[in-house]
């Protein structure tokens, strides 16, 4: 028999049990499993940039493997345009659409900038000497520059306008003042020319087609051919030329544009120049 208390305390004792079986099959279980990690969507490769340069004609040659060296490192895509210097820079004032102009010449480049056309200022990035140039056969039989003063020698010269003629009028002038030389010389050359081209380029064609019996011209462009011959220009009479360099400021692409021309003045762009004949600035 159990007695009331001990009823009670049994009583008790089930009702522990009950609650502590409840909790226990109330209880769940949880796992913890990584977070998945999201598979990175890839940036779309940036478009090659487009960049139109303007350049001076004496370029032409040199600009022709910047353009493939240049565009197999960067991925950039060139179009090159050359001319005399000063037509190109009309056609900028004029709304032409270039990122960088080459100039053969400071003067101008420094147009640009001095009319807001240009981002920021000129960069100079090659130099270049002057030399006097003949038909291979050399007809007029010319042996020093003294001799471009000789009556009817005819001399084919660029036009005013063009980076050339400045060089080539300074150089002229300044053999004037070498020993040897008459002091109408200046005036005997203005005398003897037959005809103004509206590029360096058009001296040597000329030139080489024998429609002429001399031209000045850069010492590129006359490495560059072999239908001419040269006549050597004394070192102290010679004009250093400095080729610049600005950013078109409508240029759609300024940073790329002034990467392009940073790279030309550059190591790379400069071992290209100098292959051709052009020198570093001085």
């Amino acid at each position: 028999m159990i007695r009331v208390g001990d009823r009670r305390l049994l009583a008790a004792a089930i009702a522990a049990m009950l609650t502590l079986a409840g909790c226990a099959g109330g209880a769940t279980t949880t796992s913890t499993s990584p977070r998945p990690i999201p598979t990175p969507v890839p940036t779309p490769a940036a478009e090659p940039v487009d960049l139109t340069i303007y350049a001076a004609a004496s370029l032409r040659d040199a600009l022709a493997e910047v353009e493939a060296m240049y565009e197999a490192a960067t991925g950039a895509r060139l179009t090159i345009s050359t001319d005399s210097s000063a037509a190109l820079e009309t056609q900028i004032e004029q709304g032409a659409p270039a990122d960088v102009f080459l100039s053969a010449d400071t003067t101008n480049a420094q147009k640009l900038v001095d009319a807001g056309l240009a981002e920021g200022r000129l960069v100079p990035f090659a130099g270049n000497l002057l030399v006097i140039i003949v038909p291979a056969a050399n007809p007029a039989a010319i042996q020093s520059p003294a001799d471009l003063g000789t009556p009817g020698v005819k001399i084919v010269a660029a036009g005013n306008e063009v980076p050339i003629t400045k060089y080539a009028t300074e150089l002229v002038a300044n053999l004037a003042r070498e020993p040897g030389y008459p002091a109408d010389f200046a005036a005997a050359c203005a005398a003897n020319v037959v005809s103004r081209e509206d590029s360096v380029k058009s001296v040597v064609a000329k030139i080489q087609l024998g429609e002429g019996d001399a031209g000045i011209v850069y010492v590129t462009d006359a490495s560059a051919s072999s239908e001419v011959a040269t006549i050597t220009v004394p070192g102290s009479a010679n004009v250093p030329a400095t080729y610049a360099g600005v950013v078109v400021k409508a240029s759609p692409n300024a940073t790329a544009a002034a990467e392009f021309l940073e790279w030309l003045g550059g190591p790379d762009g400069g071992a290209i120049l100098r292959d051709f004949g052009f020198s570093p600035v001085s």
